[in-house]
């Protein structure tokens, strides 16, 4: 027993760590992002309302029998409404006041008189109150899991013309009660569709694990369920690059947990270092972090003076003096990414070997060199995409002398760092015979490798949020081992239209099912 206590003591650690992973992404929706949510929402409820099917409603009282059929809303006025968030996972829809216009056809008969024609009613102390309940599935996708909802309609009236219009006026308690009946009855329903499977193949447009380029892909899961107070709802991302050639491999977060305290904006997205990292160490393993540059690619003054440097090596290899230059940089170990209040700057490790190419015949390596650099990386959104650029130029600021670690904050005594050293592989005293090449190769890496890289990671990643949604206004803030984008959302498409782009095409027996019953003109057959 005492045994087991101390086992379970000494794991108890662990499964706490295990139940509360620190997220690679995390993106956090106040509520000025909800209110936008809101007027969107509101148009996609009247479309819904508007759909509303409600049953025929026909009998007889006595010698009178009536059908009323063909109900259609024709007008809706949700002018009271409101979107909130209720702790700990959940949305409110509440709507007060609201008015609801339909038209139907009536049928009456009575002895020997039949009567057709149509009747405006209005439905007016329209209540709707809805709870969403919001959790991740198990493919770790947001969800609208389960709906609670309560409709209730005040009071209605209806304006009969016609020859048996005092007849219709006599009756119209019973017809008004039974149609605001039936028309209570079909508002949650209606709604309940709507969230439990439109909205929610609105939510199947979100990224959550998806390829970026033919190396590596992207996981978006879900950790947990979505943490929702007064005034926020946070989501927490797994947020790991993998290789593709690799699917299954996992990458463990050691890196600081993001942490948003900002509500000012609509939305905030936070990515820590484990986030690029990742992507870094992704591409490493699938292979790919190498360029080779081989006769035109290499600058002129550069090849000279590779020539020049080497000569007595190239010399001695007679007859293949003339032969072109091959320059294979290759980066050795995955590089690492540094957030700063300061700057974002990647570590990078490099072997570049330079060699003769012969022409058939094997290279022939003149030097191997090992290379030691960071970058500065800039980094911004480009509609939802999330892109970095790579510059050597600069990484963040130093004071005068300075080729370590920077001050967080510069002054006018500090100038912009230049990280960048090789060395060689064999000897120091090659390592010196070396420093002559440093400048060039650094102007090598930063006009033509650069480039290069830049160009390759120019798409970016996409940031998990439903199609038709995109952001505006964008601001990113360095923090200590993460950045923040805060940013003010739009929709460039519609609910709607990004709902019926994904609908599923429903079947010609469920269709047919589907559509109410025409009324038949043939008084014999009331």
């Amino acid at each position: 027993m005492a045994a087991g206590s101390c086992l379970f003591l000494i794991l108890l650690p662990l499964l706490v760590t295990a139940s509360h992973s620190p997220p690679g992404c995390k993106i956090r929706i106040t509520s000025k992002g909800l209110d936008l949510v809101k007027q969107e929402g509101l148009r996609f409820v009247e479309q819904e309302l508007h759909n509303i099917t409600v049953s025929d409603l026909h009998g007889n009282e006595g010698q009178f029998h009536y059908n009323i059929s063909q109900v259609k809303v024709t007008d809706l006025q949700l002018a009271f409404s409101d979107l909130n968030f209720q702790p700990q996972q959940h949305l409110v829809f509440n709507i007060n006041n609201a008015s609801i216009s339909l038209r139907f056809r009536r049928q009456l008969l009575y002895w020997f008189f039949y009567d057709i024609g149509s009747i405006n009613a209005s439905a007016d102390g329209v209540h709707i109150y809805t709870v969403l309940q919001l959790a991740k599935d198990e493919a770790g996708r947001l969800k609208i899991s389960n709906m609670t909802c309560n409709a209730s309609i005040a009071r209605m009236h209806a304006g009969f013309s016609g020859t048996l219009r005092k007849v219709y006026e006599f009756l119209s308690t019973f017809i008004i009660t039974g149609m605001r009946f039936l028309l209570s009855q079909q508002i949650c329903p209606s709604l309940e569709h709507a969230s439990l499977v439109l909205l929610n193949s609105l939510l199947d447009t979100v990224p959550v694990r998806n390829y970026v380029d033919e190396h590596i892909g992207i996981d978006y899961s879900l950790l947990r369920d979505p943490s929702i107070s007064t005034d926020t709802l946070d989501l927490d991302f797994k947020g790991m690059f993998f290789p593709r050639v690799r699917e299954d491999q996992e990458l463990e977060n050691h890196a600081v947990e993001p942490v948003i305290k900002e509500t000012e904006r609509m939305v905030y997205v936070a990515f820590s270092e484990y986030f690029f990292d990742s992507a870094m160490h992704s591409y490493f393993q699938a292979g790919v972090l190498t360029i080779e540059l081989q006769g035109e690619k290499i600058p002129k003054d550069l090849e000279v003076l590779l020539r020049a440097t080497f000569f007595g090596t190239i010399f001695m290899l007679s007859p293949s003096v003339d032969a072109p230059l091959q320059l294979v940089l290759q980066v050795s170990a995955p590089p690492r990414c540094i957030i700063k209040p300061s700057g974002t700057s990647v570590s990078v490790s490099a072997f570049l070997n330079i060699s003769l190419v012969p022409p058939d015949r094997p290279p022939v390596q003149l030097s191997s060199m090992a290379m030691e650099t960071k970058l500065s990386a800039k980094v911004f959104l480009q509609g939802k995409a999330l892109r970095v650029q790579l510059d050597l130029r600069r990484y963040g600021w130093g004071p005068v002398g300075a080729w370590g670690e920077s001050p967080s904050h510069p002054t006018h005594n500090c100038f912009l760092l230049y990280r960048f050293r090789i060395y060689s592989k064999q000897s120091a005293l090659e390592s010196l015979a070396l420093f002559s090449l440093q400048a060039p190769l650094k102007t090598l890496l930063q006009l033509t490798i650069m480039p290069i890289i830049n160009e390759r990671t120019k798409k970016g990643v996409q940031i998990p949020l439903p199609e038709g949604m995109d952001f505006t206004r964008e601001v990113v803030t360095n923090h200590a081992g993460f950045l923040t984008v805060g940013a003010d959302l739009h929709f460039s498409k519609g609910l709607r239209e990004v709902i019926e782009k994904y609908r599923p095409v429903p079947t010609a027996t469920a269709y047919s099912s589907s559509q109410p019953a025409q009324p038949s003109l043939d008084p014999s057959s009331l």
